[in-house]
C-alpha cells in the first residue's frame, strides 16, 4: 500500500487544504475528496530513500572512509587486505591503494 497527497481544487474543507489516502497502487486515484465531495487533484510528491550503511557496507560498495585520530594521523575503517590500517602524514606507503577500488 502506498500513501497518496491530493489537494483539494477549489475550497478546502475540514481535513485542510492537503490530505494523504493510502491506497494500493492498482486502485483509481481519487477524483472527489472522500470527506465533502469536491474535487482534488493528486500531487507527486518527493520521495525520501535512506540506505543507512555501516563501515563494512561502505567498504563492499568501494568507499574509503578515513577517520582523523591525531594530528597526521587518519583511520582507514574500511581497510582492505594488504593497506594499513593507519594513514600517517608524510609517510606515503600508508595511503589506501585507491586502484584498487576505483575503475575506468
Amino acid at each position: 500500500m502506498a500513501v497518496y497527497e491530493y489537494e483539494h481544487i477549489g475550497e478546502p474543507c475540514d481535513i485542510g487544504p492537503m490530505f494523504e489516502v493510502t491506497q494500493s497502487i492498482h486502485d483509481d486515484q481519487l477524483t472527489k475528496c472522500p470527506n465533502c465531495g469536491n474535487p482534488v487533484k493528486r500531487l507527486i510528491s518527493l520521495v525520501s530513500i535512506s540506505c543507512p550503511t555501516g563501515n563494512s557496507g561502505l567498504k563492499d560498495l568501494g568507499f574509503t572512509k578515513l577517520v582523523k585520530r591525531d594530528d597526521g594521523v587518519y583511520e582507514n575503517v574500511t581497510a582492505r587486505d594488504g593497506e594499513s590500517k593507519y594513514m600517517h602524514k608524510g609517510r606515503p606507503e600508508t595511503i589506501p591503494h585507491f586502484h584498487k577500488t576505483i575503475k575506468d
